[in-house]
């Protein structure tokens, strides 16, 4: 069976960056049946926090991205430990000394000497002895001992890779506190949850690479990995610095769509174009991981706005009564004010607007070429209530008494009324007006 899994660390609220990973592993799993995780990565005791652990779960709901399993690495600290004597027995994990610093300088030694900056494995050399002074000045951290040699795998996006672990130095899987490190964790979790796919970012390529061998080094089945390009901004710029921005609770609260952003995240990238679904079970039937290229990915956030104006006329007034009514729409008028509104909306919130023209009438907008013009016509107009033929009656009245036809007849006339150039036809629109301020 498929299992695929999610692993945000619960250190701040998912972005759109997340989102791209965590879907293409849903999809992955819906697809054919299988099983999705929801792994929370919280070994970092500092920075993990339950407000972030609560937001993410909170988002992933909100879009339907339901998982199968919860599992949390915090819990499992005593299976990694566990892991780690055995590898330490095997000589694959081996404990290291060297102080920041010292390593800095190692760094830049072998910088000026022209070769890569390597870990020069010094911490093998070590007898039992120089352990024990060592111990006593400081705590020990521990390297895995990689094989130097090339690491390869059919990457479900990238194609063949293969990367020379020898220019690669031993990762620190274990630090001087007692923490244990993604590399690690994220290794046995992998193999202890039977996990076969895994879908992330390029900039995981060379830590895949010693993942698979921590993986085999433990006796265990390294899953099929994939790849996806990076996401830039719509310039090519890095988004690192306005990912915060791009939060999914933000894009929430300013009324972006849950579909525009599945359908946009679930095709960016790839070779197919861009539209809106309105369903997972949709967008799960026309994903195909073969279609992501490698390039840095262009994202712009003002993409998911057409994406969520398209879903929004979409949506069947039942959907929506109870949010039409909590406005104050009369429950006879509701309906009829959903079908005239929505399509001039992009957000949901935007029907608050229309609601207060409708119901207080709006600012009227006149030219002062058209100041006794629109006097004229205003005399024309009824009282309130205005029904299903108003604007028909209406406007032939005022054309009858002033000559006036055509754009030069009905612009002036419409912002007077709304105060608008543009939005809903004014047929349908006056059974909706309870006041027009132009005419008070």
């Amino acid at each position: 069976m498929t299992v695929t899994r999610f692993a945000p660390s619960p250190t701040g609220y998912i972005h759109v960056g997340n989102l791209r990973t965590a879907l293409m592993n849903y999809l992955i799993a819906r697809k054919t049946g299988g099983s999705f995780i929801l792994r929370l990565d919280d070994t970092d005791r500092e920075r993990s926090k339950q407000e972030y652990i609560d937001g993410l779960k909170a988002d992933l709901e909100w879009l339907g991205l339901t998982w199968d399993r919860l599992e949390q690495q915090s819990l499992r600290l005593d299976r990694y430990a566990e892991v780690a004597d055995g590898l330490r027995e095997s000589g694959a994990l081996y404990e290291v000394f060297e102080t920041p610093t010292e390593l800095d300088l190692k760094r830049k030694k072998l910088l000026n000497m022209g070769r890569p900056p390597v870990y020069d494995r010094a911490g093998l050399a070590l007898s039992a002895a120089e352990k024990d002074r060592l111990r006593a000045e400081r705590d020990g951290y521990w390297r895995f001992r990689l094989d130097q040699d090339r690491t390869e795998w059919a990457d479900g996006i990238l194609g063949e890779v293969s990367i020379d672990t020898a220019s690669v130095s031993d990762p620190v899987l274990i630090r001087a506190d007692g923490q244990v490190l993604y590399t690690f964790a994220s290794s046995v979790d992998d193999v202890d949850m039977g996990i076969t796919h895994v879908v992330r970012g390029a900039d995981h390529v060379t830590n895949t690479a010693t993942q698979i061998q921590i993986m085999r080094a433990m006796g265990g089945t390294p899953p099929a990995f994939a790849h996806h390009s990076l996401l830039t901004g719509p310039q090519g710029e890095g988004l690192s610095k306005r990912l915060g921005t791009l939060s999914i609770r933000d894009l929430r609260a300013r009324g972006v769509a849950k579909e525009a952003l599945l359908s946009l995240m679930a095709r960016l990238g790839s070779s197919q174009p861009v539209e809106l679904m309105m369903s997972l079970d949709e967008i799960a039937e026309g994903f195909d991981l073969a279609q992501f290229g490698a390039a840095p990915t262009k994202f712009d956030a003002e993409d998911l706005w057409p994406l969520t104006r398209a879903r929004n006329h979409a949506l069947p007034f039942e959907t929506v009564r109870d949010r039409v009514l909590a406005l104050g729409v009369p429950a006879e008028t509701a309906e009829r004010f959903w079908r005239v509104a929505s399509q001039n909306i992009t957000t949901l919130d935007d029907l608050g607007p229309w609601w207060a023209l409708c119901r207080d009438g709006a600012e009227p907008v006149v030219a002062a070429e058209d100041a006794a013009f629109v006097a004229e016509a205003m005399a024309l107009l009824p009282a309130p209530p205005f029904g299903e033929t108003t604007w028909a009656d209406w406007t032939a009245a005022v054309k009858a008494a002033t000559g006036r036809k055509g754009k030069a007849l009905f612009m002036p006339l419409r912002l007077a009324v709304t105060g608008q150039a543009q939005g809903p036809d004014m047929a349908e629109l006056m059974p909706l007006l309870r006041r027009v301020r132009a005419k008070a």
